[in-house]
This record gives structure tokens, C-alpha cells and sequence, in this order.
């Protein structure tokens, strides 16, 4: 296979040059080219990102898999019933032996794993993001590691939009979800090449790409990734997801030698995609556009310092007034008692609740209310300071 004459080198970081990774894995590297999970290859990888862990980082993983391994189980070929009804099958008989050789391997580490199954519409509306993004963060901050994938049994192709593509746009959503430092697109391919590496001896690996244009998109099509359902197009779209996101993208080959933390301690591998925005421009675009805020809190002075001096939630404890009616996963702004704008966020309760616990300490919601989604209002995660 054709590479770039001038290898990419280490940059010589030594420090943790991104410290929350998502991390996608495709069938064709998990299957090493095979019809079926290969251990040896997932061991590896877990090995890397249980280094990774050691050293204070955060991992969430995209794993794709579950249908080869539905497929093996029950003993059917790849050209075997191609249907939407049996990929659902598979995927339905795969799930749980591809997230036991997960769990399995992560035990030997002494690190626990979580399995999240999304589909599009769950990131498509404001209440199913908050309950999303709500849940990983909190695995994270526990030090467990989410394994998510698509969840093929109800996701399907005649739902328009509904579906992710081999989880490639699934992991770039999921890289804006958790605010994400990086997201590595594990291949059986170095990465983006200026034609086909196997057709054409002359084809060179890109190094970098500054912007997802028409002319990479081609390239991108020129490019094959084994025989999964994604290839290398669907990764170049969700790199362009992603960097459009804030989130710097980097396309490489998983049989790399330690490549999880090569490309963490910033040296170049593969195709590497630079982000067209900041993260932060990103979250306000994503806060502030589409649905408008639909209320607004205000606080007293120790809830504004908290917020804006010191980056904490906004608890129900200092809040004096709720304007509007809006539902739980609404946006809100937060003003301080003079009406200047302070924040923007992602209510953990609906403007009633919040009515009904506003000047309460936490501890008191459950008691007031009878249940509760937290001590925060809005969390410091699902806000975006002025």
C-alpha cells in the first residue's frame, strides 16, 4: 500500500495534549477484515485506552460491531439477507456479546464500562441531548467509560434521517455532545489518500485538511474503507460535522502501533482535520440557535458571582424570578436582579418545578416536588457564559 513518502513524526509532546477523547471503531478493525469480533484486535485497543485512563484522561467510545457479531452467532453469511429486518436481528443478537467482550476486556484494567445505544432522533431535540449529554458527563466524571453505538434494532433506513452510517456522523455528534478534545476515526485504511492506495501506486495520504470542501469530498469517495457500511466518505462527512462542531478530527489506521496514544500526545497520524470553529462558538450557536429561548431565570448576586467568577451550576437556591412557560431540556437565559444577561443553558426542570423550588437548597427538591433530575437548575456543563 502506497504511503506518504515524508512520514508524519512525533511533534514531541510529552504532556496530555487532549485530555477527552471519543473514539470510534469500526467493524472492518474489529472484525480484522473477518466475519467475526476479533478479540486480539479489541485487547489491543483496550490496552491503549486503559493507558490512556491511567494517566487522568477520558475515553468515549463508538463501537460498531454488534451486527457482525449477530451475524456469527447465527451462523449466517455477509450475503446473507441484506434486509433492514435481519440487520435488526443481527444487531439485536450481537448487542450483547459485542458489550460482554467489551466489559470483559476493561475488567482485566479494573475499569467499568457503560453501554449507551442512541439513535438520531434522541440528539435531535433538546430534552433527549440534556438527558444524553447529562448521563455521559456523569460516567465520566466517575472515571467509567462509555461504549455507545447506534441502536440498529429500532433505528431504521425507511426512517428518514434516522439512522448514522457505520456510527461515523453518530461519533461526531457524540464528540460535540460531551465537548470533546479530539475524535480519532479508527480505520483499516492510514487515512484519507488523494486516490485509491489499492488501484493507484501513486496515491499519497493526506496529512492534514484544512476545510471539508467538494474537492475533499471527492477524494473521499476515491478513498475505500474495507466493507463496512461506512467508508471513508461517511468518515470525511463526519469530520466535517465535527470540525464544524469545534472538534478536531484526525482519521487513522487502527492496527497502528499505539495509536490512541500517539495521536493523544499530538503526534500526527493519518489524515488530520483542523476545526473551522471554536468549541465555545460552537455550544453558543448550538444553545442560542434554533429553538429561541423560551424564559428566563433571575438570580441574586451570590448565584450570579457563582456562575460568572467561579464556572458553577445555577442552583435553585438562587434564584429569585421565573419569566415564561417552558418545558424541562428548555433554553433559558439566566439575568442577574438588575436584568443584564449572564447565561444561557439547558433547564433540568420545567418552569413550574422551578417556580415551585426557586430559593429551596437542593437537598429540598425531592421533598417539594416528589421526585428530582438533579441538584442543579442548570448544570455547569449545559451553560454558556456571556
Amino acid at each position: 500500500m502506497s504511503r506518504t513518502k515524508d512520514r508524519p513524526v512525533s511533534t514531541g509532546h510529552i504532556e496530555a495534549r487532549y485530555h477527552r477523547l471519543v473514539v470510534k471503531m469500526g467493524t472492518n478493525l474489529l472484525t480484522g477484515g473477518g466475519d467475526r469480533l476479533n478479540l486480539e484486535v479489541m485487547a489491543n485497543l483496550v490496552g491503549q485506552l486503559a493507558h490512556l485512563h491511567s494517566t487522568g484522561r477520558e475515553a468515549v467510545m463508538v463501537s460498531s460491531g454488534a451486527i457482525a457479531a449477530g451475524r456469527h452467532r447465527l451462523a449466517l453469511g455477509k450475503d446473507h439477507g441484506r434486509g433492514m429486518p435481519l440487520r435488526q436481528v443481527f444487531a439485536s443478537v450481537g448487542q450483547s456479546r459485542l458489550m460482554n467482550a467489551w466489559d470483559q476486556l476493561f475488567n482485566w484494567h479494573d475499569i467499568t464500562v457503560a453501554q449507551t445505544l442512541l439513535t438520531r432522533s434522541d440528539l435531535s431535540n433538546r430534552l433527549g441531548y440534556l438527558n444524553a449529554r447529562n448521563t455521559l458527563m456523569a460516567l465520566l466524571e466517575l472515571r467509567v467509560i462509555p461504549v455507545i453505538n447506534e441502536n440498529d434494532v429500532v433505528a431504521v433506513e425507511e426512517i428518514e434521517g434516522a439512522t448514522f452510517g457505520d456510527n461515523d456522523s453518530l461519533s461526531a455528534l457524540v464528540a460535540n455532545l460531551v465537548d470533546a478534545d479530539l475524535l480519532v476515526i479508527l480505520s483499516d485504511i492510514d487515512g484519507l489518500y488523494t486516490a485509491d492506495p489499492n488501484q493507484d501506486p501513486k496515491a499519497e495520504l493526506i496529512s492534514r485538511v484544512e476545510r471539508v470542501d467538494a474537492s475533499i469530498q471527492r477524494l473521499a469517495g476515491a478513498s475505500v474503507s474495507g466493507r463496512g457500511t461506512g467508508g471513508m466518505i461517511t468518515k470525511v462527512e463526519a469530520a466535517k460535522l465535527a470540525t464544524a462542531f469545534g472538534v478536531p478530527v484526525v482519521i487513522a489506521r487502527g492496527s497502528e502501533p499505539d495509536v490512541l496514544r500517539r495521536v493523544a500526545e499530538g503526534e500526527i497520524l493519518g489524515t488530520y482535520f483542523v476545526p473551522t470553529a471554536t468549541k465555545m462558538e460552537s455550544r453558543r450557536r448550538w444553545l442560542i440557535s434554533g429553538l429561541a429561548n423560551q424564559g428566563t431565570l433571575a438570580v441574586d448576586e451570590g448565584a450570579a458571582e457563582a456562575l460568572t467568577a467561579h464556572n458553577k451550576s445555577l442552583l435553585p437556591a438562587g434564584i429569585r424570578e421565573v419569566r415564561g412557560k417552558f418545558p424541562r431540556g428548555a433554553t433559558v437565559e439566566v439575568v442577574d436582579g438588575a436584568g443584564k444577561w449572564l447565561a444561557c443553558g439547558i433547564a433540568n426542570y420545567d418552569s413550574e418545578d422551578i417556580s415551585r423550588i426557586k430559593g429551596h437548597r437542593s437537598n429540598e427538591i425531592e421533598e417539594i416536588l416528589g421526585y428530582e433530575y438533579g441538584d442543579e437548575v442548570i448544570h455547569r456543563n449545559n451553560l454558556v457564559m456571556a
